[in-house]
């Protein structure tokens, strides 16, 4: 028994496969979130605008797929210690830019200033799909990355 099978039957399900499954489970959670972004944004400006800075909140829906995509990308460690860990890193981080946003975007309303884009959580999203990407299609490089590294 492999030591870092902590889950028994879901490791067999996501665990199992080379990549693992859980990485195409988190590519589509990573572009999930992206568009929740986008969602949350647009209810975040009409929250504003009907009841100022204190009704702004995160749209349901981004919170689901923010909360999926960390339990995702720690599951992640167990299943690859490496790929799970730097992809457990990217998503805290953006998990805390989220949070710092939505307080940014509350005080742009307390002030009277036009909302303006999370240019930062976006970043912070594009990066998350950009390694998950590259886990899902490593396959692809994997002859070329082993000839150079």
């Amino acid at each position: 028994m492999n030591p870092l099978s902590l889950f028994g039957p879901v490791d067999a399900v996501l665990g199992s496969g080379e990549p693992p499954l859980i990485v195409y489970v988190l590519v589509v959670l990573a572009v999930l979130n992206l568009a929740t972004r986008a969602l949350s944004h647009r209810s975040n400006v009409s929250q504003a605008d009907e009841g100022g800075a204190d009704a702004i909140e995160q749209h349901p829906a981004h919170i689901a797929t923010t909360i999926l995509l960390i339990l995702g990308s720690f599951y992640l460690g167990t299943v690859e210690l490496h790929s799970g860990m730097v992809l457990s890193v990217l998503v805290v981080g953006m998990f805390v830019t989220d949070f710092f946003e939505l307080e940014a975007r509350r005080v742009e309303v307390r002030n009277d200033r036009e909302i303006g884009q999370p240019k930062a959580a976006v970043a912070a999203s594009v990066l998350v799909v950009l390694y998950a990407a590259y886990l899902s299609v490593f396959f692809v490089i994997a002859p070329l990355w082993n000839a150079v590294v």
